[in-house]
């Protein structure tokens, strides 16, 4: 049993034994008697609970949760309840990017871009529990606004900030996520899609300054690999020459299942370069040296020199310079495969493929009125031909039977199915 005790000033504290049979006091401070003879009857609830290894009844587990840091903190330095997380949240925050050393490094620059970006607009110290879903969806704005941030990159970063609050929902620190209808996921941007025709390809193929960056070039535009991440994971060993199929390594899947690697084919024109790199190696260059020794680093710096690259050849910069070239190869693949055998090679989905990959080119447009320039001739002819055939100038084709299916030929004449005969 608890007890309520109230000092001269008129400060309550209740006192108790733990299950180690020892005396622990909580400080209440001044309150109504009432009001510490509830807080006595849920400290009982929790103190019997701890000594029996199980958990409070609903009503005292509802009480705890809407508790304030302070009591919450008073109630955890005695035992009865779990210590809970900072819900302040700089702390917070950087709490869980520290604990998450599973992600990779570019994901690791995303979670601190967006809590500068939590701070920056709510403060280091503003308490989670008073995070409204309104602010929520003013900090989106403003990371469109005065941030000045592409739509993608807004939704990204929402979808992190969505992510960490969902923590806290997990973690008990909050009751519920103010992100969860913040609307995140990465959508198609069409405008910054780009199809690299093969006329180009050849174009940049040939103002690269050296075989290192001819392999990578190709290694993206016909390999369809993820620039630079799975170029730079790509040894020699992954090469096999007798099956005509290069393994790739994927960093960015390999903490999925069977995400880890993939295997492509050969290409001509992949195959083309990696033999004048390796034909220029000494002969005992080991299977484990790494097909590109140019860049060394994934987070190296590749885009502003593919740019000046891209520029000599006589070409304007397109847009996501390295993803369109991953998306052309796929557009050009899906032509003539499988699109299972496709994704199979590229390493994503069907879904992604068609929201952020495929493309309608040209060369779509252009085949499809090759194909309307075929219409047999002599449709045409009947067209012109009914034009004019009745003395007033207007078409004599007679109205179809709507009984008859499209494309059906009409046999049956307006007499009817019996032959005509004279009245009886």
């Amino acid at each position: 049993m608890a007890s309520i005790s109230t000092d001269s000033k008129g400060n309550r504290s209740i006192q108790f034994v733990n299950a180690d049979r020892k005396r622990k006091r909580v400080h209440l401070g001044k309150m109504p008697m009432k009001t510490a003879e509830r807080f006595r009857t849920h400290i009982e609830a929790l103190n019997y609970a701890n000594s029996l290894g199980g958990v409070p009844d609903i009503d005292t587990a509802e009480w705890v949760d809407k508790l304030g840091d302070v009591m919450r903190d008073r109630l955890a330095a005695v035992g009865l309840v779990p210590r809970r997380e900072s819900a302040i949240l700089g702390p917070f925050v950087d709490a869980y990017i520290e604990l998450r050393t599973d992600v990779k490094e570019e994901t690791a620059t995303v979670y601190g871009h967006t809590r500068r970006c939590l701070v920056e607009f709510f403060g280091e110290s503003k308490s989670l529990r008073d995070l409204t879903p309104g602010d929520a969806d003013e900090w989106r704005l403003w990371l469109a606004e005065n941030q000045e941030l592409a739509e993608n990159t807004v939704r990204r970063r929402c979808g992190i900030a969505k992510q960490f609050f969902r923590v806290a929902v997990r973690k008990g620190v909050i009751r519920s996520n103010p992100f969860a209808d913040v609307k995140a996921g990465l959508q198609r941007n069409s405008s910054r899609q780009r199809f690299i025709t093969r006329a180009e390809g050849d174009a940049v193929l040939q103002a690269c300054p050296d075989a290192q960056w001819r392999l990578l070039f190709v290694l993206s535009r016909y390999g369809g690999l993820r620039c630079p991440s799975e170029h730079l994971a790509l040894t020699w060993g992954d090469v096999d020459w007798s099956r005509g199929r290069l393994r790739v390594p994927s960093p960015k899947t390999e903490h999925h299942e069977g995400g880890d690697a993939r295997l492509i084919p050969l290409f001509p024109e992949v195959l083309q370069e990696l033999n004048t790199v390796w034909d220029a190696l000494p002969d005992n260059t080991p299977a484990t040296e790494p097909v590109i020794t140019r860049y060394t680093s994934a987070s190296q710096n590749l885009r502003t020199t593919f740019e000046k690259i891209v520029r000599r050849a006589g070409l304007e910069p397109w847009p996501k310079i390295f993803h369109n070239l991953r998306a052309t190869r796929e557009t050009e693949l899906a032509e003539t495969y499988p699109m299972h055998v496709v994704c199979a090679w590229i390493g994503n989905s069907a879904a992604v493929a068609a929201k952020h990959y495929l493309q309608v080119t040209d060369e779509h447009f252009q085949q499809a009125g090759a194909e309307a320039a075929h219409i047999p001739a002599q449709y045409t002819a009947v067209v012109a031909g009914t034009a004019g055939n009745s003395k007033d100038g207007k078409s004599e084709i007679p109205e179809r039977n709507p009984c008859v299916p499209l494309g059906t030929p009409e046999i049956v004449g307006v007499t009817g199915l019996e032959p005509v005969t004279s009245t009886v």
